[in-house]
């Protein structure tokens, strides 16, 4: 069976614009976390978030583009264009039924609504733009970039919070398995507005630090919640026979995928994340020990954070394999922080480059190799990537080099 390789990354991130300027920053330890800037926090207890600095949607999209779309989906429209040109690929290089987009989101299109809502609210409902009936949608983004692109196959959206970058991936890696050539998938979010804001806090997991370098702690001692972030990255995935074809470069392949949902207690010792973990890695046709760095969740809330060590201790045993967790840079993007994992873990097998988590301190008690303070330079072929998303999503993928699948199956036949 063929398998599902990338062949286009686009990255909007706090800590950098574009693939490039990410990956250079996120090497190089730079955050983007620091002070909301988006509108003036000062009444509420959370203010600090990681907000994409520098983009201006005006050289990329139309104005009647602009004025029909949320924050959300021009960086995800603008997103997929560098995902494309990155593939090598125009639109009309294949038949539109043949090529899909499906994408995942948290909360839709936030910012536009709010701004509508207070149209409503000061002038009337003649002020209420009539774009509003879409540009809040969660599946906007894969119709907005599907209409761009005339992409008419296969389409859709997945909702499972910060699970839905991984749920995305894994239902195009499906779709090309049932006869789609491609698929734009991946996430982008941005609710960094006030009304965005209630509804993330009410979660009770987001940190109230106020110093950018102190508020965003997974597997340290100090861990009190998570710093919201925007942003997010759109993959362009492709059959893998088809991408042959056309003489396209891969990252990667999406080799395996599982997902559990934690029960009505919750996940106290991590065996359903554990579960979808092993499920995963036997999707996959690999060994545990082949994998060579966990991407983890890393919700900086203690409980979870001592359940997902666990799980991934239990599959790997204690310091078994590095951690890294980039997101201390960018802070979690939701459905966005899943994508944008799978697509550092790319860059980091085809650089051999593990990035470090800024300002964390292990805590002994997780038994975590987490790599901190400096990159770690190693040979890196295959990754597994863990998210979690609020409600009891599990969902877990694995991803290998471009070489690794025929090394693979050399080995086995």
């Amino acid at each position: 069976m063929a398998g599902a390789v990338v062949t286009g990354l686009g990255i909007a991130s706090p800590n950098g614009l574009g693939t490039a300027d990410y990956w250079a920053a996120t090497r190089a330890g730079r955050s983007g976390i620091g002070p909301v800037t988006h509108f003036d926090p000062a009444q509420y207890p959370v203010r600090l978030a990681g907000e994409v600095k520098n983009f201006d949607a005006t050289g990329h999209l139309s104005s009647r583009l602009l004025t029909q779309t949320d924050r959300m989906t021009q960086m995800a429209l603008v997103a997929a264009d560098w995902a494309l040109a990155d593939a090598g690929l125009k639109p009309g290089d294949l038949p539109p039924a043949e090529m899909g987009v499906i994408t995942a989101s948290a909360s839709g299109g936030f910012q536009f609504g709010q701004s509508q809502l207070q149209n409503l609210w000061s002038q009337g409902g003649r002020y209420v733009s009539a774009y509003q009936s879409f540009a809040w949608f969660y599946a906007v983004n894969s119709g907005q970039i599907s209409i761009r692109h005339n992409m008419r196959g296969a389409s859709g959206v997945v909702v499972s919070e910060q699970a839905g970058g991984l749920d995305a991936l894994a239902q195009s890696r499906r779709q090309l398995r049932g006869g789609m050539r491609l698929i734009i998938s991946g996430a982008m979010d941005a609710s960094i507005c006030a009304w965005g804001w209630v509804a993330q806090m009410s979660s009770g997991r987001l940190s109230s630090g106020v110093e950018p370098d102190r508020a965003y702690l997974p597997f340290d001692e100090n861990a009190a919640g998570h710093v919201p972030g925007e942003g997010g990255a759109i993959l362009v995935v492709e059959d893998a026979e088809s991408a042959a074809i056309r003489g396209a470069a891969s990252y990667g392949e999406l080799a395996g995928f599982a997902s559990t949902l934690d029960p009505r207690t919750g996940d106290r010792d991590g065996s359903a994340l554990r579960r979808a973990i092993d499920d995963a890695i036997i999707d996959a046709g690999v060994h545990p020990a082949e994998i060579d760095v966990v991407f983890a969740d890393a919700a900086a809330v203690p409980c979870l954070d001592r359940a997902e060590a666990a799980a991934i201790t239990a599959v790997f045993g204690a310091g078994g394999v590095p951690v890294v967790v980039p997101k201390t840079m960018t802070g979690r993007l939701y459905s966005g922080a899943a994508a944008l994992d799978v697509a550092t873990a790319l860059l980091a097998i085809r650089d051999g480059v593990l990035p470090a988590a800024v300002n964390v301190r292990p805590a002994p008690q997780y038994d975590l190799d987490l790599v901190v303070d400096q990159p770690r330079h190693v040979p890196v072929r295959t990754a597994l990537v863990v998210a979690r998303g609020y409600g009891g999503f599990n969902s877990v993928a694995v991803v290998r080099g471009p070489s690794e699948r025929r090394v693979h199956q050399e080995a086995v036949a």
